[in-house]
């Protein structure tokens, strides 16, 4: 007796959730959009919290900026958990094999001593800034309305904690392996004149009642920041001896390059909403204008101590740059009402 073993297809009732088929129809998902969208409870909750009995655990009233839909919003990366992890992963492997020819050639220590001065004294102390932009993300990663706003302020609050690592990283290295340089940048974060506006500021953001706002006044502090310190300085630094710098501050400039792809994205959401937008953009104004000129004040004093150890920098003269940018960037996030 002969068997023929035979294949037989069955065909699934349904490609996908219920949830992403009465949004998109029963076509096959992305695991992004099965762990997304919806995600987050919105009818049944044990109790609502003791310190706001008016709002529930999830409640879109935690900011002033809203969403119709909040999973209008995706995030252009389209992370969970796996390839968020995946590529975290790969960007801290790629700094800890840059810093491993750093320090094994002496890279950080042999650089001339203005250099020195600049990282110890203005780059360094900002793992302290990163630590309060952790906190101020952890706030919207709690009270965001909507998975999808939720686990991107989520990512970031880990990336700060990130930052602030190869920071550490960075000064135990110029520090020759001790933890002197970040003692010292610790009391200079605390003391230091050139700092005080800049600890003051992010202390002051981490208070904001609004999540979404803190959030928008941290962004409007990183954008003077990253690019002024990380790439801003980088030709500076490969014709004046600190090439050593270069070769790490490439890695936050591609950092903070991707952190622009969700907040921009997330901008855009709330000036295109078809109901919301009006609000959410005259509520972009305010923030606009309560916390640029105080984020440009913060940093200032920075750009003017970089001058001081190098000239050649022309840190002063950039920030001003980037204030002008800026200007025309928040003309296009608020359009007629910029």
């Amino acid at each position: 007796m002969q068997y023929e073993l035979r294949y037989q297809v069955i065909e699934a009732k349904r490609h996908t959730y219920q949830n992403i088929i009465d949004r998109f129809g029963d076509e096959p998902a992305s695991r992004y959009l099965e762990g997304t969208l919806d995600i987050e409870p919105r009818d049944i909750f044990h109790y609502r919290p003791t310190w706001d009995a008016e709002r529930d655990l999830y409640d879109a009233r935690y900011s002033a900026l809203r969403l119709t839909d909040p999973y209008s919003f995706l995030d252009p990366r389209q992370f969970y958990y796996t390839p968020y992890v995946t590529a975290r992963a790969a960007h801290h492997d790629e700094f800890g094999k840059t810093l491993g020819y750093v320090e094994s050639r002496d890279l950080m220590v042999r650089m001339p001593q203005a250099w020195q001065n600049i990282v110890g004294s203005a780059v360094i102390p900002l793992r302290h800034y990163e630590s309060g932009g952790q906190l101020i993300s952890v706030a919207g990663s709690r009270f965001a309305f909507g998975t999808s706003i939720a686990q991107c302020a989520s990512f970031a609050a880990f990336d700060r904690i990130g930052n602030a690592q190869m920071i550490s990283r960075i000064g135990l290295t110029l520090g020759d392996g001790t933890a002197e340089a970040l003692a010292t940048a610790k009391t200079e974060w605390m003391a230091a004149a050139h700092l005080q506006p800049l600890r003051s500021l992010i202390e002051h953001i981490m208070v904001v009642d609004d999540w979404a706002q803190g959030l928008i006044a941290l962004d409007i502090t990183d954008r003077l920041i990253y690019p002024l310190l990380y790439r801003g300085l980088d030709d500076t630094a490969l014709l004046t001896g600190g090439g050593a710098y270069s070769l790490v501050a490439q890695h936050f400039t591609a950092w903070f390059a991707d952190q622009r792809k969700w907040i921009d994205a997330l901008l855009k959401s709330w000036t295109t909403d078809p109901e919301t937008a009006p609000d959410n953009v005259a509520v972009l104004a305010d923030v606009r204008d309560r916390w640029r000129p105080a984020a440009l004040d913060a940093v200032a004093p920075i750009a003017a101590f970089v001058d001081e150890q190098l000239p050649e920098a022309g840190a002063t003269t950039l920030l001003a740059d980037l204030d002008a940018a800026e200007t025309d960037t928040w003309k296009t996030i608020l359009g007629a009402q910029a």
